[in-house]
């Protein structure tokens, strides 16, 4: 009887409620969860182009805003330091990014043709958000296909004029229609990136990327994607946009946002890009993801009907901040820090403190001031992407736990009674001390359109970082490109870091670097020990790296596992991977556990023994043999754990029983079984064989010893290598024999005639134990000893391995068979590279690649991670992240990659030559036309006089459109008596009778 059958009605209902109520909790959770900040990457004024240099700009008090450069346009053409003169900015100085012409579409498997037409900031977008996930460690090719949304705020879209204007083959081909709209920013990234989460650009004027930010952290929590790309974007490419600023007097003359100064004039316009990269913080924390801050909670409404459509509303703005506090589930005390819109304007900024108040003031719980600034102060308002500055100073200052300085405060607003807050603006970098829990911070974003963001940033939380038991001694870097070019520059970057950042950890730059960046087909494997010794590897020649570059990445070149045997062992092989690699260490524990009942002497006191007198027990081949077994065992499990498969397997004699256990064939215990037994039955028989290498052709060999029945061929290493089997007195005469026709022979140091006649004793015995065996067909392409070609379905039969003890190991004919199976990488599985230089001397072909597992003359970490990166550097797919599975890595930041950037734009001499005078005519047309509309002859006039270039076809049109306007007839009546005329007349006019009926 169940526990639950023995209670009351009432008893079970409890806890039927109890479990609702948890369910209910953990939804509530979900929905409240915070959001962990895990990359992030950027574009802004002031060569601000990582995280790092805008930090720098930032805390040093830099002013990011210069005079905008006439390399697109002549800004003296459109400059007038009078305001209000019609189609004239009266600034001439802004935030800008430099080299917004230039892009890397190679990189992107875009042709130059469709770059030419994408809008430049999606370009940009391409290219930093590559860098914020690069810096989060989840890059492209292992996301590809996720559920990962992508969020962009943008407004702008002025290339799509400038493609107008300049080509209309651009702007009206194939790529216009995804390379010009808005929509283009996200999907393209969606698109490009293989992201199958929410995708979409959001447009709300300057809250556009803080709206953007909120959505993706909305989407997280209602896991419509699993992580998320979200920040925005804003290029000025055009006078047009200064223009307009400047005749809605929304502009500072001098191109700065004084925010919150008595002096403030208006807003410093400026271009920008910004990405963050997002998850759940409970994915973040398993993922160990490098935590740069946590989105505690945002919110977004809207001012409704105002004095004015861009007039800010006070109600409203408080009404955003006090939502999402509490959906952040915070008090106003516990900020610290706002990161105020602060356009620098005299309306704006009053009402933005005010309502700051209203939240903040009134708290009577706040033990400390409130810190409040704005970054427009740097690098002036960058519209759509101007939240997401915002954003990223919050995060950059709680990172540095300092409050960067607030530039051109000399006299604070009289607008605002600073008395009666506890507000202060930091005009110099400022220690942030956390008196009460964590830092705090708030950032604000209000939109021109009314649309009114706000969102809650926390500082990360503290890292655990437990310290490994064990540490390997060295440490493999890896780094690539798509070009040669582009891979030198990436590792002048990562030396630049390395010196620069004195505290990163060898093992973490390693794992950072190999786990978090997509590999490409230029690549450079480094060894190192220590941080400096990368360094100088790094800086060094050649001759300390092993470099290559990939022809095809597709098909990388097959992979056959050669499985040493006898004769290879030493004690404490493979020590080093034992005492300091986990996956290796359990794989020889298992092995030991099962040979317990196999054997008489513990495998581990055998491999690593206490004391060196253990010599003799290692050569004796009832040990030998399942010690070797073990060894290459535990080497297969460590290679695979690092993603390295083979495509072949074979083994030479006793190695062929780890073949055939990798293969399939049988069962680990099971192969423990048989080797075991072999060996014990091998080491009773009489010590009367012995064995001995021949350097002679298999013909010449069995022509020479066919006559004596006491010698057996043993093994056909190579096409003029044998070894010979049998008694030692025979073996002996043998050698003498053929010594004398000039053949060189070598006795071997073994205990027993191996493959000989010697070892039929044995059989019948060994038979009966190989018949309790389970046996299966190999899984993986296995070569046999016995025939040198793939092996059939005898193999999985006990009768294949009684005739494996006695016939000959036909290792050179399986190297041919390997070979003309198109396999290009050799890797020995065993302590010794044995098999390596016989199989050198089967396969002359100088495009192998001939790879170690161990070498008793070098260290084990050396050796290993040697081979592993010509492996990478060959082109064979690693799994980096099992390569560091068993030891406690911290991701870093690291350099992103190089672009190999070019220019496409148009011809900046095509649009000088019409460009210059078609966005004048555009715009004074656009002002005749309100005054036409609004009965303003004079002004309608006036205007029109302006536009002495316009095509006969534009004034036409132009003409045509207005005789259908009411307001035309009421015009009728006015002193234009010829303008009745126009409507009927229009399409037979020149262009000088056109113009002169106008005038």
């Amino acid at each position: 009887m169940s526990k639950s059958s023995e209670l009351s009605p009432l008893q079970r209902s409890v806890l039927v409620i109890e479990g609702l109520k948890n369910k209910i909790k953990t939804l509530e959770n979900a929905q409240t969860e915070a959001i962990a900040i895990v990359g992030m990457a950027c574009r802004f004024p002031g060569g601000a182009n990582t995280p790092e240099a805008f930090w720098h700009l930032l805390s040093e008090g830099v002013d990011g805003i210069s005079e905008l450069k006439g390399d697109r346009w002549k800004v003296n053409d459109y400059y007038d330091p009078k305001p209000g003169t019609p189609g004239k900015m009266y600034t001439c100085e802004a935030g800008c990014v430099d080299n917004i012409d230039q892009f890397d579409p190679q990189f992107f498997n875009i042709s130059p043709r469709e770059a030419m037409t994408i809008d430049p900031q999606h370009r940009l977008l391409l290219e930093v958000s590559w860098e914020a996930l690069e810096q989060s460690g989840n890059i492209p090719d292992r996301i590809q296909g996720s559920p990962t949304g992508v969020f962009v705020g943008i407004s702008a879209t002025e290339y799509s004029w400038i493609a107008k204007q300049a080509n209309a083959d651009l702007s009206m081909g194939a790529y216009a229609v995804t390379g010009l709209p808005l929509y283009g920013a996200a999907g393209r990234l969606s698109y490009t990136f293989g992201l199958t989460g929410p995708s979409m650009a959001i447009d709300t004027a300057c809250s556009s990327s803080l709206v953007a930010l909120h959505q993706a952290c909305n989407s997280l929590r209602q896991k419509e994607c699993d992580m998320a790309l979200a920040g925005g974007v804003n290029l000025f490419l055009l006078p047009n946009g200064f223009i307009w600023l400047s005749q809605a007097q929304m502009s500072s003359p001098d191109g700065r946002c004084k925010t919150f100064d008595e002096s403030a004039d208006g807003a410093g316009w400026g271009s920008g890009c910004g990405m963050l990269v997002l998850k759940r913080l409970s994915d973040a924390l398993d993922s160990r993801d490098n935590i740069l801050a946590t989105i505690r909670g945002s919110a977004v409404n809207q001012d409704g009907p105002t004095s004015g459509f861009t007039v800010p509303n006070s109600a409203s703005q408080q009404q955003v901040i006090r939502q999402a506090l509490r959906n952040a589930q915070l008090n106003p005390s516990q900020v610290s820090y706002i990161e105020a819109h602060g356009t620098g304007t005299p309306l704006g900024d009053p009402i933005e403190l005010r309502s700051l108040a209203e939240v903040f003031a009134q708290d009577g719980a706040r033990q400390e001031p409130l810190a409040i600034a704005s970054v427009k102060t740097n690098i002036g308002h960058l519209a759509s992407a101007a939240g997401i500055s915002g954003v990223m100073k919050a995060i950059l200052q709680l990172q540095h736990q300092q409050i960067a300085p607030h530039l051109h405060l000399k006299q604070p607003t009289s607008k605002f009674n600073w008395q009666e807050t506890s507000f202060y603006i930091p005009t110099q970098l400022t220690p942030w001390k956390a008196k009460e829990g964590t830092r705090i911070a708030g950032v604000s974003s209000f939109g021109a359109s009314g649309t009114n963001a706000h969102i809650l940033l926390e500082e990360a939380p503290l890292a655990s970082r437990s310290e490994a038991e064990f540490e390997r001694p060295y440490h493999l870097l890896t780094l690539s490109a798509k070009t040669e070019k582009a891979l030198s520059e990436l590792i002048e970057r990562y030396s630049t870091h390395l010196e620069t950042h004195k505290d990163l950890k060898l093992a973490d730059i390693c794992f950072t670097a190999n786990t978090g960046r997509s590999h490409f087909n230029h690549r450079l494997a480094l060894l190192a020990q220590d941080r400096q010794e990368l360094l100088n590897k790094l800086r060094g020649s050649e001759q300390n790296r092993w470099s290559g570059h990939l022809h095809n990445e597709a098909k990388p070149p097959k992979v056959s596992f050669l499985f040493t045997g006898q004769g290879s062992q030493y004690l404490n092989m493979g020590k080093e991977l034992y005492e300091t690699q986990p996956i290796f260490r359990q794989a020889l524990e298992q092995c030991e556990a099962i040979l317990r009942s196999e054997l008489d002497w513990s495998l581990l006191d055998l491999l690593y023994p206490q004391t060196s007198d253990s010599d003799a027990l290692l050569d004796q081949t009832a040990y030998t043999q399942p010690t070797l077994f073990a060894l290459e065992y535990a080497l297969v499990q460590l290679w695979k754990s690092w993603g390295i498969k083979p495509n072949w397997v074979m083994g030479h004699s006793v190695g062929e029983y780890v073949a055939a256990t990798v293969a399939g064939v049988f069962s680990l215990e099971d192969g423990l079984k048989l080797i075991a037994a072999r060996g014990k039955l091998m080491q009773n028989l009489p010590g009367e064989g012995t064995m001995a290498a021949v350097m002679a052709s298999e013909e010449t060999v069995k022509a020479a010893i066919s006559s004596d029945p006491s010698v057996s061929l043993a093994a056909i290493n190579g096409p003029t290598s044998v070894v010979i089997s049998g008694a030692r007195n025979a073996i002996t005469h043998w050698c003498n024999q053929l010594e004398s026709q000039g053949i060189k022979t070598k006795s071997l140091n073994v205990s027993h005639g191996f493959h000989s006649q010697l070892m039929e004793p044995i059989l019948a015995e060994f038979e009966a134990i190989a018949n309790s065996i389970t046996y299966h067909v190999p899984k993986i392409p296995l070569i046999s000893n016995l025939s040198g070609t793939r092996a059939d379905s005898s193999i999985a039969t006990a009768r294949y391995w009684v005739n494996h003890i006695r016939q000959p190991v036909r290792f050179a004919p399986s190297m041919e068979t390997l070979h003309q199976e198109g396999c290009k990488i050799f890797l020995e599985i065993g302590p010794k590279p044995i098999l390596l230089g016989m199989g050198r001397y089967c396969i002359s072909e100088p495009e192998i690649l001939w790879l170690p597992s161990l070498h008793p003359a070098i260290q084990d970490w050396q050796q290993i991670l040697s081979s592993l990166s010509q492996l990478y550097i060959t082109g064979i797919k690693v799994d980096w992240k099992g390569c560091d599975r068993p030891y406690p890595r911290q991701k870093s930041i690291l350099p992103t990659y190089p672009f190999q950037h070019q220019s496409y734009w148009v011809e900046i001499s095509e649009l000088a030559e019409k460009g210059s005078s078609d966005i004048m005519h555009n715009y004074y047309v656009r002002l005749a036309i309100h005054a036409f509309e609004n009965g303003q002859l004079q002004e309608f006039q006036h205007h029109l006089e302006q536009v002495e270039n316009m095509s006969n076809l534009e004034l036409k049109a132009f003409l045509n459109n207005q005789s259908q306007s009411p307001i035309f007839a009421s015009l009728l009546a006015g002193d234009w008596e010829k303008v009745s005329e126009i409507s009927t007349q229009v399409e037979r006019m020149s262009e000088e009778e056109i113009k002169s009926t106008i005038r």
